[in-house]
Formats: C-alpha cells, structure tokens, sequence
C-alpha cells in the first residue's frame, strides 16, 4: 500500500513538473515556392487564445506552457497553415505558407483582416504588392509612392508627381527606407515616378503617427519598403516594355536553401524616342539643337544562410537621371555659337545587415549602410568669331568660353544594431542604438572664364562642406494588459552634433488600444518626432534643385507633437472601417525668404532662409475591401494646414501650400479570371493654395516730371493680398487600366492597357495673369454699335496632362 502511495505521489509532482513548465517555440514564416521570408505574419495558438506577429525578417518566438499547441499561421495571400505538436522543450520550426492559388473566401482572411481591429499600432498600412499591382498605371509603369497618394491623410503635390505631404508635412519630412537605408531623394523625371522598382520590391509600410521608438529622423511619416530577398529554390524572373521604359528582375539560388541573389534593372528611353524628331526640326536652320532625358534603376541583393541562427544579406541601390541640351548655331559667318546645359541628380545606397538569434527569446539584427544623394547642374557657352587679332597680329578665330556649374550632395554612414526580445506571446521588447556620420555640400558654385589670348578666370564660391554625427537609442515595450489593453510606450534619445552645438532630443511615443469587441477597438496614440536635416525647396523652379541642409548653431532641430485618435471596425467580416482624427504641431520649420533660390551667388544658405512654425487638423475615413474578387477601398480626408513665419506675410499665419481642404479617392480591382483583372481610381483634392495677385494699380513713377516723359508713365503695383491666399481650381482625375494574362511555355504574358485622366479634364498645373486684347462690341455718343479692343489681364489656366492612354508588355517566368 504504501508504494503505490509513494507511486502515485511521484506521478502527480511528476505531471506538476511536466504541466508547469514553460518552453518555447521559434522559427521563421517562410514561402514555400521561393524560401522568401514573410514579416508581420500572424502566429496564433488557439488553446490559449494567444499570438504574436513574425518580425521584419519572419522570426517569431513564443513562450507556451508544456504539452499539446495548435499553431495557426496565416498571411494575407498565403493558404492558412495549422501546426499540432507536443511542446516538451524549446523547439525551433521553419513554417512554409503555400500561396493561394484561389481567391481567398471571408474565413481565409478573416483573422489577417482582424489584425487592423486588435493591433495596438494605428495610422500604419501594410500595402500588399498584389493591391498595387492591379491598379491602373501611368505609361506602363506601376508606381508605390502613386498608390499610397490613394490613401487617406496622403496627399499628392503637383499632378502626377510621385512626391506625397502626410498630414500637413512637407516633402522632407518623411522618412524613406529601401532595406533600412534612407532614400534622400524617391522620383525620377521631375517627380513623375518614384525610384522603387516596383518588381523588387517585398514589402510597404507606410506610417502616419504613433511611430514606434525604433524609427526616427523624420516628423511626418516613414515609408518602410523591403527588397525582395532573392529566390532560393528556383530561378525565376520578369521582364516589361512600356511606352517610355523598359525594365527586369531575375532572382534564383546561388545555392539552394543557402545563397540567392537579385538583379533588377529600369531604363527609360525618352533619349531615344526624341531624337529623330529633333533631327527633323533642325532641317534647314542655321541652329542645331540637341538634348535629351533619361533615368536608370539598378537593383542588386544577396542572401546567405550561415544556419538557423545566423544570415547574411548584402544589397544595393543605384540610380540617376540626366537632362542635357546642346544648341550649336553656326550661319555660315564670321560668328558661331554653342551652348551646352546639363543636369542630373541620383541616389547610391548600400547595406549589410547580419541577422542572428543570440537565443530562442532574443533576435539581433546588426546593419551597416552607405547613402549618397547629390544633384549638378553645369552650363558651358563658347562663342566663336573670325576677327583680327592685336596679339597675333592677324585675322583668325577667337573664342570666348564661360562656364557656371553648381554642386550639392548629402553622404551618410551608419551602424546600426537592433533586438527583438519575445518575452511572452503578449509582450514583447525591442531596443537599440544607431550611429549615423552625415557630411553635407549645401551648394558649391564654380565659374570661369576664358578668352584667346587673354587671362583665365576661375572661381568657386560657396558653402564648405559640413560634418555632423548623430547618435540614437531607443526602447520599445509592446504589452497586453487584461487581455484587452494593448499599449506600446518607447522612448527614442538622440544626440546631434554639428560644429561645436551638440542638441539632445528625447522622443516619446506611446499608443493604446482598447478592444471593446473581437471586431471594434479603439486607439489613441502620442509621438514626438525630430528631424535633423532641412530641404530647401524653391517655389519657383520645378527642377530638382532642392539642397539638403544640417541643423546649426543659427537653426535648432526641427520637432514634430501629434495626438491622434481612432476606431476601428470589422463590418460583417467583408469590409474594414477605421476613422482616426489627428492634430500636430511643428516647430523650427525653414522656408526661403522671398526671392530666394539655390542660384542666390554670393551668400550662405543660412542667410536666405526663415524659421517658423506649423499647424495641421484633419479627420480620416477609410473603408477597405479585401475579400472577393471585388476588391478595393474609399478614402476620405478633412483637414487644414497652415504655417506662420516672422519676416514672411508680414508675421500672420498661412495656408500650406499643399493644403486641401478635401481629399477622396476610390479605388477599385475585379479579377474576372486568371487571365483577367481591370482597375479604375477616381480621385478628388480641393486645389492647392497660391500666391496669386488679386489687383493690380497704376503708380506715377517717381521722380515725377509734369511735363516730360514721366508725366503720363505708370509703374504696376500688384496686390497679392497675402501668401498662399488663393485657391486654385479642385483637381478631379478618373483612370482606369486592365491586365490580359495567358500562360505560356516558360511563363505567364500579361498586357497591361491604361487611361490617365479618362476624361480628359484639364487640371491646372499653374495659373498665371496674361495680358491680352480683349475685343468686344458697344455704342458710341452717336448710339452707333462699334467694335472696341482693349487690353486686359486674364487669369490664364495652364494643363499639361490630358488623356494619357498606355500600353505595356511583360512576361514572368
């Protein structure tokens, strides 16, 4: 009797042992077809009601009480996957999702969709590339930057421009990021595409407020986008030819299941196309003129498996526009004349980031990168004529050459290294710390100047090169409380030396959640953000002529305070509502003075700028759809913007320039079958605020002489009744785009045929006064109808893009 007391006794504080102990589960969410990690996929284990999201690289890692768990893993796009296993110690799993080969069903997506209800992050989406691919392009050519402008508190600047102002911000002030590295400057061709080559890309991240701690150095937004990394099963690729571009990607394994690589490429051939046409319009004249643009993409990464607990990825990004226009007149004479104007502008960016599990619970991930942004502009005039010369004593050819080029660019060297640390499946801790070594060329003029015979002059006027360091540190607690609290409080310190000024910015951010129901939660979020680096931006040239600038001793850092609140809410588990209101307030903002320029020789930049402050309210709705084959989204946005500056519009506050009142869009996909899907978008913004005169006066001018010239001489004098204080026309577009699909022997084709601007509005890019002769019919003192003209200024619109039909061909294997 009493060994089976002592047997039994033994079995209980043996199941104790066994049921009380905790282990855990960790692994990587994989593609089945390409090996490509999969980040922010859902891991939820359904005993306990519990899960977590996979990081930036697909690791996950959960602490379980031992015995029986039930994994569900499911990603949007992906075949939900369910893991049974008997959890007796740490375990480590690579799961691979198998892409849906059908369109998902409401149950399928049901619980990704759920992830906008129950995630403590708010203002972020997560753009899948599937959604931006079906929607309608402009040339033939999908762009990222151009769908994001389709969601709410995203605005557009000029028409068809790839740039986007997130919630009252500015240009500058969002953070783009390929593979972590910043991207200074994101367009091509004047801002008409952005430099993301859209077949490379993995993933989009686009974050309005409630920042996490991690990310800093912007106020506005951060624009997270991943490379794909690269296939390492098989070899696989696209190609594609559009109306003004022509571009590829191939990715394949090195060696499968441990190295792959990725080249992608783009060109346009704009150069090409134009000069037949300019050779024909040179026929017959004494002046021969020649030019042409083009812009380049070139994409490259690699990827290397060390073993499960260690990885290796190397990628790079290089890419430049060019503008060049040559104009030789030569009439036979005595006299010749050649000028030559060039211009271009590029991005060389790099990184090497090394991931390693340091343990099941605590994920590292170490990244150096290079980022380079610089822009020129050069002018050569040479002016030839056949006289005597004093020196040589002779007739002969003299020439005369001036020359003015300008010069800026931005470099930056970082090292970087971050921790994940899994905690519990409902808490989790990141932090880390940065350093980043920036070096400015604000603006370098040289000009010279040479005759025959006579002394060259050479000059270089300009701002020196300027050196700064930049240090963060960051701590991040994402935590659920009572099962239906989630918060996330970080805290970002960052030091900033330049010269002999160091600034010290400490950045809270903090967001709630709370969860009424499974399907309704809402949010509310705080973030303070600095921004180390200004873009002067002028006003008055549409060229990439905008330098990137430092904080100084003269001009404090740039900081950002947004509150925002949301609700979001799953309608019948088919469509997602989340309306959010924001309100923010930045400071130490710079803008030119009036009449300023990059061009302004002979000064500082620091001389030419103002600092002020800004303001932004709004309101945002969006209704998704993401289930059927009917797909799609409404966005609406309500707000206003302003800015206020000491020496500019006499002290008084102003509208932003890029301030809409009202911002929709509609967008919408049908996939009719595999071999056919077509898009439509609509899109309405109140238009944008201008400084426009309103008036115009006739003023004697002075010295005034009563009896000479100047007695019946006028000068204009024009009202402008203030900056930005008038609004332009509202800005309505509708396009519309389809994919004809066939699988072949080695791939799948797909034609792609758009319509920009279906309706052929004319949208005004600018307005301007003109005088004209306006001719018009009256009566004379002897009633007899006459006909008058008489000069008049005319508000004159003027519109560039009208109906834009495109068409493009690729070809996936």
């Amino acid at each position: 009797m009493l060994r089976k007391i002592v047997i039994l006794f033994s079995l209980i504080i043996f199941s104790a042992n066994v049921f009380g102990n905790r282990y855990t589960i960790s692994g990587i969410v994989k593609d089945a077809n390409s090996g490509e990690s999969l980040p922010s996929a859902n891991i939820y284990e359904t005993t306990m009601a519990v899960g977590i999201n996979s990081n930036s690289f697909g690791y996950f890692s959960m602490t379980l009480p031992s015995g029986e768990i039930e994994l569900m893993i499911s990603f949007l796009g992906y075949e939900t996957q369910l893991v049974s296993l008997v959890l007796l110690k740490d375990t480590v799993i690579n799961v691979l999702m198998t892409p849906q080969v059908e369109q998902l069903d409401e149950v399928a997506v049901y619980g990704n969709r759920n992830n906008k209800v129950k995630s403590t992050q708010m203002s972020m989406i997560d753009l899948p590339m599937e959604k931006f691919q079906r929607v309608p392009v402009i040339m033939g050519e999908p762009d990222v930057l151009k769908v994001l402008q389709l969601l709410p508190g995203v605005q557009s600047g000029t028409e068809a421009s790839s740039g986007i102002h997130v919630r009252g911000g500015s240009a500058d002030q969002n953070l783009f990021l390929l593979d972590g590295v910043p991207v200074y400057n994101a367009s091509h061709l004047f801002g008409f595409f952005s430099v993301f080559h859209p077949s490379s890309i993995k993933s989009v991240k686009l974050y309005k407020a409630g920042f996490p701690a991690r990310y800093a150095g912007r106020l506005s937004s951060v624009v997270d986008i991943s490379m794909k990394e690269g296939n390492m099963i098989k070899t696989a690729g696209e190609a594609s030819v559009g109306l003004i571009a022509s571009s590829f990607c191939v990715e394949g394994p090195i060696k499968t299941d441990k190295t792959s690589f990725l080249i992608a490429g783009r060109r346009t051939y704009l150069d090409v196309l134009t000069a037949p046409f300019i050779a024909m319009s040179n026929k017959g004249k004494d002046s021969k003129f020649s030019g042409g643009y083009y812009f380049y993409d070139f994409n490259a990464k690699l990827n290397h498996i060390f073993s499960n607990r260690s990885r290796l990825y190397l990628s790079g990004y290089f890419g430049d526009d060019g503008f060049r226009v040559k104009d030789d007149w030569d009439p036979s004479t005595n006299y010749r004349s050649l000028q030559k104007d060039r211009f271009g502008w590029g991005n060389k960016i790099s990184a090497l980031r090394w991931n390693y599990v340091i343990n099941n619970k605590l994920f590292s991930n170490t990244t150096l990168t290079y980022s380079n942004y610089h822009f020129y502009s050069k002018n050569k005039e040479t002016n030839s004529f056949f006289a005597y010369d004093y020196v040589a004593r002779k007739d002969m050819w003299q020439t005369h050459t001036t020359s003015f080029n300008y010069f800026s660019d931005i470099t930056d060297l970082s090292a970087k290294v971050d921790f994940d640390y899994f905690l519990s499946p409902g808490h989790t801790l990141k932090f880390g710390a940065n350093y980043t070594r920036h070096r400015f060329k604000p603006g370098v003029n040289l000009f010279s100047s040479e005759a025959t015979n006579q002394v060259s002059i050479n000059n270089r006027i300009g701002n020196k090169s300027l050196y700064s360091n930049e240090y963060n540190f960051y701590l991040e607690d994402d935590f659920e409380l009572l099962n239906f609290i989630g918060i996330n409080a970080g805290l970002n310190l960052a030091l900033y030396n330049v010269d002999t000024k160091t600034y010290f910015s400490p950045q809270p951010r903090v967001s709630c959640k709370f969860q009424i129901t499974d399907d309704m939660s809402v949010k509310g979020s705080y973030a303070r953000m600095a921004q180390f680096v200004h873009l002067l931006t002028s006003a008055n040239i549409s060229l990439p002529t905008d330098i990137w600038v430092p904080v100084t001793e003269r001009f404090a850092p740039p900081t950002s305070d947004q509150y925002a609140v949301g609700w979001a809410y799953n309608l019948n588990r088919i469509l997602v509502l989340t309306i959010e209101g924001y309100y923010k307030e930045m400071h130490n903002l710079l803008e030119y003075k009036d009449g300023a320029s990059f061009a302004s020789v002979g000064q500082g930049w620091e001389d030419l700028v103002e600092q002020g402050t800004g303001t932004s309210i709004g309101g945002e709705v969006l209704l998704e759809k993401n289930v059927g084959k009917t797909t799609g989204w409404v966005s609406y946005t309500l707000s206003k913007t302003d800015r206020q500056f000491e020496n500019l519009n006499f002290g008084k506050s102003f509208p932003y320039k890029f301030d809409r009142r009202h911002d929709f869009s509609l967008v919408m996909t049908h996939e009719r079958s595999k071999r056919f899907d077509w898009g439509a978008t609509l899109v309405y913004s109140t238009g944008n605020a201008i400084t426009l005169g309103v008036a115009e006066y006739d003023a004697i001018q002075i010295p005034y002489k009563s009896d000479y010239e100047y007695d019946s001489q006028y000068s204009k004098i024009i009202d402008y009744n203030g900056r930005n204080s008038y609004r332009a026309p509202g800005y309505m577009r509708a396009d519309v785009g389809a994919n004809f699909r066939k699988q072949k022997k080695y791939g799948v084709r797909t034609w792609n045929i758009s319509v920009y601007n279906i309706t052929n509005r004319k949208n005004p890019l600018f307005l301007r006064w003109i005088d004209k002769d306006v001719v018009h019919s009256t009566t004379d003192n002897n009633g007899m109808l006459v006909t008058v003209r008489e000069p008049k200024r005319v508000l004159t619109k003027y519109s560039f893009f009208p109906i834009i039909p495109s068409v493009s061909y690729s070809y996936k294997f």
